[in-house]
């Protein structure tokens, strides 16, 4: 069953762009990731999702309702963190989420506590006097807080330190193995792929692909710069599987490899390494490896149009 649904999703802002000709199905029970770069349109989708945007074309539904006209049907089966945190600063944030749980007609307060120690949270602290890590905890808290049907999560680890993303991964694969949805926007790859079952490419407004994760890990890019203890021959690397674009410098070799590294680490166990440095390629440069520069310059030609 669809959990989320859009037909012809589209949204203006006058005659700024938004989404376009949005199709979208988050099916119950999935960790979907909706990846793309900053003003791809990925929050504006999720406004919409809610209801706090109304579509300029086509239709969104959530649970089957419409995401507009039934909004507050919709929200009370939702926990949502939104990318930008509005929160009162002169409450404490054992305050400020008794207020949210008083609306929402109580929540495990027992449960609420559980999470704040596993996110680290001083609950007695006023909101104003958190750090941006601290409050983005807050707003963990509170989407996960009642249990909800379907999370919404927008831009979820921005300010956490690495620690607290791991809880926040553990508590998303708890929700998955709970038969919650959750739909997380991102612009991180890597994050998507740790915890996402599928993943939405939204570009320019538009969503240009929907992928299994499986099938986004086996064409993962990555940039190797490996050195050695001596000069190494180029030809041993121009020719292996998925290996392109080799330099080879006095003892430095310079690649990029497209899924597997077995064969580039297996041809570089020949000879003595002496470090090796690997770079996760921008979102951008994910696009057009994958999806070809002709997809590229319709986005931008759909975007110059509208």
């Amino acid at each position: 069953m669809a959990v989320i649904q859009t037909e012809n999703l589209t949204k203006y802002y006058g005659k700024a762009r938004g989404v376009i000709d949005l199709h979208l199905n988050v099916e119950q029970g999935e960790v979907f990731g909706y990846l793309g770069p900053n003003g791809a349109g990925k929050t504006t989708t999720i406004r919409t999702l809610l209801g706090y945007l109304r579509p300029t074309a086509g239709r969104a539904t959530v649970f089957g309702l419409d995401s507009f006209h039934d909004a507050i049907a919709i929200k009370r089966r939702v926990g949502h963190l939104p990318g930008e945190f509005a929160l009162y600063p002169h409450l404490t944030g054992e305050q400020l989420l008794r207020y949210f749980a008083h609306l929402r007609g109580g929540v495990d307060w027992s449960y609420v506590r559980t999470l704040a120690e596993r996110l680290d949270i001083d609950l007695t602290r006023r909101i104003g006097q958190l750090s941006h890590g601290n409050r983005q905890k807050i707003g963990l808290l509170q989407a996960f807080m009642h249990r909800p049907e379907l999370l919404i999560l927008d831009e979820p680890t921005s300010g956490l330190d690495p620690l607290v993303q791991h809880t926040f991964y553990e508590l998303v694969d708890e929700a998955r193995a709970n038969g919650q949805t959750v739909f997380i926007s991102s612009h991180i790859l890597p994050e998507v792929e740790r915890l996402c079952d599928r993943v939405g490419i939204i570009r320019e407004g538009r969503l240009v692909a929907v992928e299994m994760v499986a099938a986004l890990k086996a064409r993962a890019l990555r940039r190797l710069e490996i050195t050695f203890e001596a000069p190494v021959p180029a030809e041993q690397f121009t020719k292996l599987p998925g290996v392109r674009d080799v330099t080879v410098a006095d003892r430095h070799l310079r690649c990029t490899v497209v899924g597997s590294l077995d064969a580039v680490v297996k041809a570089a166990a020949q000879y003595t390494v002496v470090n090796i440095r690997s770079e996760e390629p921008s979102l951008e440069e994910v696009f057009l490896t994958f999806y070809g520069r002709q997809a590229d310059n319709a986005a931008k030609e759909a975007h110059h149009a509208a």
